[in-house]
């Protein structure tokens, strides 16, 4: 998936995660700033990156804002960010199991 525009999703409420994704030349820089990162940092970069790898998406910024999100949130926030960016209108849900 190519990244075309910047794009955000989510919000910065507790037990959420505002992300920001900008198209860029370079590879994948994720940037994760949490108020729980001490304990969780490493499980929410995964959960950041599997889901990009996931959409294929290799190049880019992403900068999270997390407020102590789920992974579930997290992926969905994630996967939001990320199609808004594309300029993805149409789910593939099938490509999501």
């Amino acid at each position: 998936m190519e990244l075309k525009q910047e794009s955000l999703a989510g919000t910065l409420e507790s037990s959420d995660l505002f992300i920001r994704i900008s198209p860029s030349d370079e590879p994948l820089e994720v940037v994760i700033n949490s108020e729980v990162g001490h304990q969780f940092g490493d499980q929410i970069r995964a959960a950041v990156v599997e889901t990009l790898e996931m959409l294929k998406v290799t190049k880019g910024i992403v900068i999270v804002e997390d407020k102590g999100a789920l992974d579930c949130t997290i992926r969905a926030r994630v996967h939001a960010a990320a199609m808004r960016a594309a300029g993805v209108t149409e789910v593939d849900w099938e490509a999501l199991s």
